[in-house]
């Protein structure tokens, strides 16, 4: 059981993540990833609603006709986006504003959509929560990594603004250097550092396969001994 979760957490954190492999949702991904704050934020937010909307969908699945589904299934989305809105107003002014209309965005999120016509639609609602948690949790963590890298780089400075998540006084984070490269908080930024993960992402891959093929000759000369 265990063994099975943790390979579908491989799944949904490298083989198929939302972000870097199915480039869905690449919308807010680039938009907001301009600190860690916000990639933090808005991750866990599409995170609660990935997991939401596919267990409701798996649970309902039975009763929806299959003319109506797509209509249904965004129903159903907007109305826990509406929840996670109300939530961030009420005690996360700060984030709420900082993310902006993106956070109804979350509606449109092709990703959420996806996981709800491909696999919550044909699943139990143990197996959609958990299909839910492993691919939001690959798709916030690429925000967080993307959100950390651009602030790095473009300010100089990591975890900073954390009191929009804790309340209190304006955090500085931790500040490495006085300014940064302008140019990575900017949109084009946004372009460059998807595009560093993925070659990175498929540099890796390519290097596990050609060890796997190297190591295949070796495995049968000691087969064969």
């Amino acid at each position: 059981m265990s063994n099975g979760i943790i390979e579908r957490f491989k799944v949904g954190l490298w083989h198929e993540n939302p972000g870097l492999v199915q480039l869905l949702g690449l919308c807010p991904l680039l938009a907001v990833t301009s600190s860690f704050v916000n990639g933090f934020g808005l991750g866990i937010a599409t995170l609660f609603v990935l997991i939401a909307s596919n267990g409701l969908v798996s649970a309902t699945r039975r009763w929806i006709q299959s003319e109506i589904r797509i209509p249904i299934y965004v129903l159903i989305i907007a109305s826990l986006v509406t929840c996670i809105e109300l939530i961030f107003k009420a005690w996360f002014p700060s984030l709420d504003r900082s993310l902006g209309i993106f956070i109804p965005l979350i509606v449109t999120n092709c990703a959420i959509v996806a996981r709800a016509e491909l696999f919550a639609s044909r699943n139990s609602v143990g197996s959609s929560l958990i299909d839910g948690l492993v691919m939001g949790s690959g798709f916030a963590v690429l925000l967080v990594v993307i959100g950390a890298f651009r602030e790095l780089l473009g300010q100089g400075s990591l975890f900073a603004r954390l009191d929009m998540l804790t309340g209190g006084e304006p955090m500085r984070g931790l500040v490495l250097t006085d300014g940064g490269w302008l140019l990575a908080i900017l949109p084009p930024g946004a372009f460059f550092s998807l595009a560093l993960a993925i070659a990175a992402k498929n540099a890796i891959d390519r290097r596990r396969r050609e060890n796997r093929q190297s190591a295949m000759p070796r495995r049968a000369r000691n087969a064969s001994n």
